[in-house]
């Protein structure tokens, strides 16, 4: 049986991603309620631009689809971005697999291979996402930092809590994958 009171899933859903070698991150989530709910905040534009980029969606395998990102909206002020990241960056990503509501796999241009799966487990459902292809030590700590910080927010929204702020989180959360990664 699943102990799911309010502090293990805190522990669970805090824990840092893991390279499962150089090249490849990967995260564990369990959010509540079922997967078409959570399948929604992974594919709807709108509920997607709340926790990590809005753009437009593609479910049809090389369909493109555009990420927007727009840390400031997802952060308590504009003060907190740090210094040398955009206000605002875009990706033209391309569906490679898609099963709805289950599974998607993308290109991300420059930036690897993103796969997000969802399984219902009971009343909870739990998100694995495995970013590949993270050539860069630079590249594996922003990304494990972000995807992290992202999911915090993703967390809370489907949890009926208020999201963290997403630029004072991700400064917190790269510090401690510098350690965990040892990228200098």
């Amino acid at each position: 049986m699943n102990d799911t009171t309010p502090n293990t899933l805190n522990a669970l859903n805090s824990r840092h991603g893991k390279l499962l070698d150089p090249e490849t991150l990967r995260i564990h989530r369990r959010l509540p309620g079922n997967i078409d709910r959570v399948w929604s905040y992974v594919t709807d534009p709108d509920l997607r631009r709340q926790w990590l980029a809005g753009g437009t969606t593609a479910l049809q395998p090389q369909a493109d689809f555009e990420l927007v990102w727009r840390n400031e909206e997802l952060s308590a002020s504009s003060a907190e971005r740090p210094e040398g990241m955009p206000a605002e960056h875009r990706a033209t990503c391309r569906v490679l697999e898609v099963d709805p509501p289950r599974y998607l796999r993308y290109a991300w241009p420059d930036a690897g291979e993103v796969t997000i799966e969802l399984e219902q487990d009971g009343a909870e459902v739990l998100l694995t996402l495995t970013h590949r292809l993270l050539e860069r030590p630079a590249l594996r700590l922003n990304v494990a930092a972000g995807w992290h910080a992202h999911l915090a927010r993703l967390v809370a929204l489907v949890s009926g809590d208020a999201p963290p702020s997403l630029w004072a989180t991700w400064k917190t959360l790269r510090a401690e994958y510098e350690e965990l990664l040892c990228v200098r």
